[in-house]
C-alpha cells in the first residue's frame, strides 16, 4: 500500500498526514508523517467520504 502525502504549513512548521487506500479491504489508512513507527488509523470507505465532506464544509 502506498501512501501520498499531504502537507499544511502551520505555526510550528509542516503538518503532514499520509493517506492510503486500500482496494483490496475497502478501507483508507491515515498515518502521521513524522511518526510512521506510531499506529495509524483505518476508516471504513463510507467513514472517510462521510468526514471529507464534512472537513470540505
Amino acid at each position: 500500500m502506498q501512501h501520498r502525502v499531504r502537507r499544511q504549513l502551520g505555526n510550528d512548521g509542516p503538518d503532514c498526514v499520509e493517506v492510503a487506500i486500500s482496494p483490496a479491504a475497502s478501507t483508507v489508512h491515515v498515518r502521521d508523517s513524522k511518526d510512521k513507527d506510531r499506529a495509524g488509523l483505518a476508516f471504513a470507505d463510507a467513514s472517510w467520504a462521510d468526514f471529507v465532506a464534512f472537513a470540505g464544509r
